[in-house]
């Protein structure tokens, strides 16, 4: 018996040839094999949206290998990923192979282990017809918006530029709240801080003032705040009222894909690329001694916070083996998904629970273990007891004032010995309050007005801004890593620090969008159409019908602006700078082209020099003198050139230091690793010391 399984991936096709044996050969698509044109729209709009796919000319030699292997096989399985696009997938393979897609092919995977994959394969179905359309709708309806409206952009902007139904939102969210944050007014009030001592104890406590005569204190101005001072200053702080409770803190629910590239993020500083790459491969299978090819996590791309049971029995076992039982809540947890949720996987865990961090650590790359551990760490405590906290809530009265200080100890740490969630806000829990009693006079150390500024809403970090996408309702798990990845890309949107503004460009496209395609920088809408694919999934709408309803808008819109904007074109502003051009004095700006920034004399077109943007990370070549410049690898990584990369090759993912080598007087380096060593990088200096050494 012959039988042939196809999966998307190298990796996943090891990991699973490994656990089914040698009847089977199992082989990879590598992706896509089939999609729509590169060169043309590919849509036949008048004849139902009828998309007209074609084999990916690349792919051409796999494809023949694929025909071959199905040829001399007794039953082809698709395996692709458990999702829309890997549904699609399948169904792509079975009309280049010649497969009858009503015949039970289609088997599915939520973990790569020898379990998961003997479970999928005992239960082969059809194609899931729903499924893929609900894919071909949002293909199509991302090629239709691209396609249409980015010569619209060319002709209006400038040429190269992009649209997409999901990234145009996506920027039009960072351009609004950087319009938010300029547009701000800062607002002054006053508040009053004491630190006071009590007879029992010496060290000094924190208390506010809350109220003043019974109504909650509010100062706008340093004369307001001086009234109250003068009020409470000499005055006997008396201790009114002493509450104590006892606060329960629950875990974090396990991750979800939303949820995981948030706290990878906020924790492992990983943008959401790098995060589903690492995942993917976890997902898919890594070496393991004496274990072989087996995949760590359970399918990564999931907005479901569902477990299995079994997966629940597991980590109760090995939180009693290694916590004691009374880190194990009573029955185990059940989380609540989102409403909108599909549901269709479990939450992303680690796959055989037993294998703890440590125990894999030596067969990942620093990336798998980091996320590997924060998958882990996560799951484990979500199904661990609650943290108690003994919580003080103290009432301190001066003359009619009353100040409110508060304060916690733990009681029992729980699920947080193991893992706490990270918080976009740098705000902290109070720590522990001294022995008080009430009725006791306190001594003051310090009373202080203090000024204070409301402030602007940050700009969007990845994590925050993944955050609003699914609050928004704004794609879908599997769409947040490429869309940033894509307007980062384009240069609507560039890094600053952690985080994301947009450039002119993005905010002169978003403005031109917002003028004239309303609804397709609409949040709402957008949402709309993501709940219209949920529905063709869930087999409660047609596809064609779908795209019908949007297109009649969206042609509407075109051809108005098309006419609104005849004869016209937006400049995109360059910013100035004190730069002078070397070949005509004129002072240069900067631009963004097709690859990002670029200075460029404000004299165009009549000087046309051009300069490259460089920034000076400090210190100087250890190979020629020359100054090291700061930049990026095409992932984004950062590392340090010579500005004289043309003759001299020197390159170093290792910081420069302002610090001379007290030896040889060169630049000192200090390691990107975790030992942080500081060295000298001249040849023959030899110098090194540890990073607090000085």
């Amino acid at each position: 018996m012959s039988n042939l399984v196809i999966v998307e991936s190298p990796a996943k096709a090891k990991t699973i040839g490994k656990y089914l044996g040698k009847d089977f050969s199992v082989l990879a698509s590598v992706g896509h094999i089939r999609d729509l044109p590169k060169s043309k729209l590919g849509v036949d709009i008048e004849h139902d949206f009828a998309p007209l796919y074609e084999n990916k000319k690349e792919k051409a030699t796999l494809i023949k290998e694929l025909k071959s292997a199905a040829k001399k096989a007794d039953t082809v399985y698709l395996a692709t990923d458990p999702d829309r696009e890997g549904e699609a997938i399948s169904w792509h393979l079975a009309h280049i192979l010649g497969i009858n897609e009503n015949a039970p092919v289609r088997v599915t995977f939520s973990e790569i282990t020898k379990s998961g994959v003997s479970d999928g394969m005992s239960r082969p179905r059809t194609l899931d017809m729903d499924l893929i359309n609900a894919q071909q709708a949002r293909r199509i309806l991302d090629r239709i918006v691209g396609y249409k409206l980015s010569p619209f952009l060319w002709k209006k902007v400038r040429r190269g530029l992009s649209a997409g139904r999901v990234q145009s939102v996506t920027v039009r969210l960072i351009v609004d709240r950087e319009k938010e944050i300029e547009e701000f007014k800062p607002r002054e009030y006053w508040s009053i801080d004491a630190k006071l001592l009590s007879g029992k104890n010496r060290r000094a406590f924190p208390a506010k003032l809350a109220e003043v005569d019974g109504e909650k204190f509010s100062a706008d101005s340093k004369e307001e705040a001086d009234k109250v001072l003068a009020r409470v200053e000499g005055g006997d702080f008396i201790i009114k009222a002493i509450k104590k409770s006892t606060r329960k803190k629950t875990p974090a629910p396990p991750f979800t894909t939303s949820t995981l590239q948030q706290e990878a993020s906020r924790k492992l500083s990983f943008n959401a690329r790098r995060t589903m790459r690492a995942a993917q491969e976890l997902y898919e299978g890594v070496e393991v001694p004496d274990m072989g090819a087996v995949g760590l996590i359970t399918y990564m791309r999931t907005d479901s916070l569902r477990v299995s049971d079994e997966a629940k029995s597991a980590a109760a076992q090995l939180i009693e083996q290694v916590y004691g039982k009374e880190y194990l809540p009573a029955k185990p947890r059940n989380y609540k998904s989102r409403s909108n949720a599909q549901d269709a996987h479990e939450a992303i865990r680690p796959s055989i629970i037993s294998l703890t961090p440590d125990k894999v650590k030596g067969a990942l790359s620093s990336d798998q273990y980091k996320l590997y551990k924060l998958i882990w760490e996560r799951f484990m405590a979500s199904q661990m007891e609650n943290a108690l906290l003994d919580t003080k809530s103290v009432d301190i009265d001066c003359n009619g004032c009353l100040f409110k200080a508060s304060g916690y100890t733990v009681k029992f740490d729980g699920f947080t010995v193991l893992y706490e969630e990270s918080r976009d806000s740098d705000e902290q829990e109070g720590g522990a309050l001294p022995a008080l009693t009430e009725g006791e006079k306190l001594t003051v150390k310090e009373l202080a007005g203090n000024q204070h500024f409301t402030q602007p809403p940050p700009r969007y970090t990845e994590a925050s801004l993944i955050k609003a996408l699914e609050e928004n309702g704004i794609g879908r798990p599997s769409t947040y890593a490429p869309t940033i990845a894509t307007i980062l890309d384009r240069h609507y949107v560039e890094r600053d620090a952690k985080q994301l503004k947009p450039t002119s460009l993005g905010l002169v496209t978003t403005d031109l969008m917002k003028e004239h395609f309303e609804r397709i920088v609409d949040a709402k809408f957008t949402a709309r159409m993501e709940d219209d694919l949920d529905k063709i999934e869930a087999g409660k709408a047609e596809w064609v019908d779908v795209l019908r309803s949007f297109y009649s808008g969206f042609e509407k819109s075109l051809d108005k602006a098309e006419k609104d904007m005849e004869g016209k074109r937006v400049k995109i502003p360059d910013e100035p700078t004190d730069i002078v051009c070397e070949k005509c004095g004129r002072p240069m700006v900067i631009k963004i082209g097709p690859y990002g920034k670029f200075l460029g004399c404000s004299g165009f077109p009549e000087c046309k020099f051009t300069k490259r943007i460089v920034n000076e990370s400090g210190g100087c070549c250890p190979k020629c003198g020359g100054k090291m410049l700061a930049k990026r690898s095409k992932k984004g990584k950062p590392f340090y050139g010579c500005e004289n990369y043309k003759d001299c090759n020197y390159m170093t993912w290792d910081t420069p230091l302002p610090d001379k080598c007290p030896r040889c007087g060169a630049t000192l380096f200090k390691r990107s690793g975790k030992s942080g060593q500081v060295y000298c990088a001249k040849d023959g200096c030899g110098y090194v010391r540890d990073a607090e050494e000085k």
